[in-house]
């Protein structure tokens, strides 16, 4: 059982998407891992009006069709939904927040606010929570992304949580900070001298990072053409995960000293500017074409699109850290919708041997590769070269891998969804997995350069057809230097 204190998690937003698909369902696995406090409660917050018992059956129907991968255990269900109730408030009602009071217990448990809703009605919510005293410490706050469009913006949404929560108080959410394969860097790199010892330019090529998503609009065009894919997944999760392959070892396992270091690699971040973005940076919209042999329409031919956007759905970046430790070496970041498959990894290319004695059977030696998959299949591995069995004169070698696939090696364990980490984080009151506001606020900065110089440059995205890596000009980008995108 939990040794966390007892919370009132109250969930703003429980109806939507995201609540009904991954925060619900999480909440149920904490519960059904033991990890929820006896006496913890969960009040969901929305605008329609349900009674009690109709919210629980609606979360009941919400674990039975997006929990799947497991047989629903119905006592756990119970339990769980025995610690549920709703309040319906209007979130723009400053005066309707009073309802609340009637489903928390501030004084003997902890209140946690998880804003599952737009970053419009974040500041709004923070003044009705205060307005009905559930601001003070030890309530915390967590804050779903995108935080704002631009830098000013995100500026503006901080500021405004800032006036009632301390920076301790607050838990802002990037759900890769939470798989498995992500925290499995900090182990990769710093519990292992084999990589430690050679994770800098002397020994280290080139990083790429792909998250590449089979995935239209589904639906949200007109927000998505809002933000488009550099603002969508480069400002939060690739930054992130350059920023954890990237820092430099932190004194201690805690919140302060690696939020410390990655924010030094994100202050390191080479600005991208109207001198350098031709050459650094590829921007593309996918046309019509298959996906998964399903034929799919282009993006302006999406359902609510305007004909003349000129939205990013495919982003291609080479990305420089100006310091010691990466001093020469490029980080290729790549990103789109409509892509042939769904795959998020990082892939460490070392620098080849400086000599080749076998040069008879194979003119030029591979490079070995680290790969580290995010997703489908979680896992790591590490492409080397090994001798073919046989009895020929000459050495014969192979590309081979040494695969270490999570689900395979750790079959006996249940892999957690990244939801379950970062709510179960946030419940026992530990920071280290969520950002702080000078990440947020640093990486914006270096995405609204990128931004900046593509509306001064006027070229408008390079189409790429739907179910292909993008546009000939993301080959063309690692090309120029020497070197390939990975796709095996």
């Amino acid at each position: 059982m939990t040794t966390a204190a007892p919370c009132d998690l109250i969930l703003f937003g429980t109806l939507g998407d995201l609540a009904r698909r991954k925060l619900l369902p999480a909440l149920y696995q904490l519960d059904r891992a033991g990890l929820l406090h006896d006496a913890s409660r969960i009040i969901g917050v929305a605008r329609d009006g349900l009674s009690v018992s109709e919210y629980r059956q609606r979360v009941a129907d919400s674990l039975g069709k997006f929990i799947t991968k497991e047989p629903l255990d119905e006592a756990v269900v119970e339990r769980f939904c025995a610690r549920l109730s709703y309040c319906g408030i209007d979130l723009a009602e400053l005066e309707a927040y009073a309802a609340l009071t009637d489903h928390v217990d501030s004084s003997s448990r902890t209140v946690i606010s998880y804003f599952a809703t737009p970053p419009a009605l974040f500041p709004v919510i923070c003044d009705g929570l205060a307005s009905i005293g559930l601001t003070e410490a030890p309530a915390r706050v967590v804050l779903e992304k995108p935080l704002g469009h631009d830098l000013a913006s995100s500026k503006r949404i901080n500021q405004h949580v800032g006036r009632y929560f301390d920076e301790s108080q607050i838990y802002r959410i990037d759900h890769y900070l939470g798989k498995e394969t992500v925290l499995n860097l900090l182990a990769l790199r710093f519990a292992n001298s084999l990589f430690s010892s050679h994770w800098d330019h002397t020994a280290i090529d080139s990083v790429q990072i792909t998250a590449a998503e089979q995935v239209g609009v589904e639906g949200r065009w007109s927000y998505y053409d809002d933000a488009g894919q550099l603002r969508d997944m480069v400002q939060n999760h690739l930054l992130q995960v350059l920023s954890l392959i990237a820092m430099e070892p932190p004194t201690r396992l805690d919140a302060e000293n690696i939020r410390e270091e990655k924010l030094k690699v994100l202050k390191s971040l080479r600005p991208i500017t109207v001198s350098n973005v031709r050459d650094d940076t590829v921007r593309g919209q996918y046309t019509a074409g298959f996906v998964a042999d399903q034929k799919v329409p282009g993006y302006l031919q999406e359902e609510g699109a305007r004909s003349r956007s000129a939205t990013e759905t495919f982003v291609a970046l080479k990305v420089h850290i100006d310091n010691w430790r990466w001093s020469g070496v490029p980080f290729y970041l790549r990103t789109g919708k409509r892509m042939p498959e769904k795959r998020t990894e990082v892939v460490i290319s070392f620098k080849p041997q400086p000599h080749n004695i076998f040069y008879e059977t194979l003119s030029e030696l591979p490079a070995n590769k680290l790969i580290i998959r995010l997703q489908p299949d979680e896992g790591v591995e590490i492409q080397m070269l090994n001798k073919v069995p046989g009895l020929g004169k000459q050495m014969q070698l192979q590309t081979t891998k040494l695969d270490l696939s999570f689900f395979e090696t750790f079959e006996h364990h249940r892999i957690a969804d990244a939801y379950e980490r970062l709510l179960l984080e946030a419940i026992e009151g530990n920071q280290y997995l969520f950002v702080h506001r000078e990440e947020v606020e640093h990486a914006w900065r270096f995405i609204d350069g990128v931004l900046a110089a593509w509306h001064n440059s006027a070229e408008l995205p390079k189409n790429y057809q739907a179910g292909t890596w993008g546009p000939v000009a993301a080959v063309n980008l690692l090309a120029q230097d020497g070197r390939q995108w990975d796709e095996s």
